[in-house]
């Protein structure tokens, strides 16, 4: 029983840092990024509908995106999606598909997106703390059911904070990487 509280952990863990690293993939860095607008979601036909589940979204130049829709009557819907989507790109439209030049980012912009980017670094580190709670409500819980010593509580917290400091230095590196990205753009 214990060595799941741990292997769940641990997975619950790699879950975590996963969804956090795709929630920064979503954070414009002046390259063009498909993942920038593949789950902005547009009416189709009656259906709220992901652009990436109707349309190819292509990177033909570093700072230019392109999505052409596979249903050429859906062209309106998603521009009009994408205008209004929190991107602050205006699309362009030529009938066929859809333009998304990004522009150069400048320093404010720059210092304002890293700051965006720490901030999503510290809520994440904060879901890892608070499973580290939960993982350790558990051995506590089996403690005092009597299923594990005392002793073996105090191991399980000790693997538990390893566990964690693992994961927080992760989340720092990925943090890091997205900030020297910004800066470098």
């Amino acid at each position: 029983m214990t060595d799941n509280i741990i292997k769940n952990g641990r997975k619950s863990l790699e879950e975590h840092l996963l969804g956090y690293k795709e929630n920064l993939s979503q954070v414009r860095a002046g390259r063009a990024n498909p993942s920038l607008v593949e789950n902005i979601k547009f009416d189709y036909y009656g259906v709220e509908t992901p652009i990436r589940n109707a349309a190819t979204i292509t990177v033909p130049e570093a700072r230019l995106l392109v999505i052409q829709p596979w249903d050429a009557s859906q062209l309106k819907e998603i521009e009009r999606a994408v205008q209004a989507s929190d991107l602050g790109i205006t699309p362009s439209n030529d009938g066929k598909v859809i333009r998304l030049p990004f522009p150069e980012l400048n320093e404010e912009t720059r210092n304002n997106l890293a700051k965006e980017v720490k901030q999503k670094g510290e809520q994440s580190k904060v879901g890892v703390r608070n499973q580290r709670r939960d993982m350790i409500d558990l051995v506590k819980k089996a403690e005092k059911n009597k299923e594990i010593s005392e002793d073996e509580r105090r191991a399980l917290e000790e693997d538990i904070q390893k566990l964690v400091d693992e994961f927080i230095k992760k989340i720092d590196q990925v943090t890091q990487e997205k900030e020297k990205e910004l800066k470098t753009v």
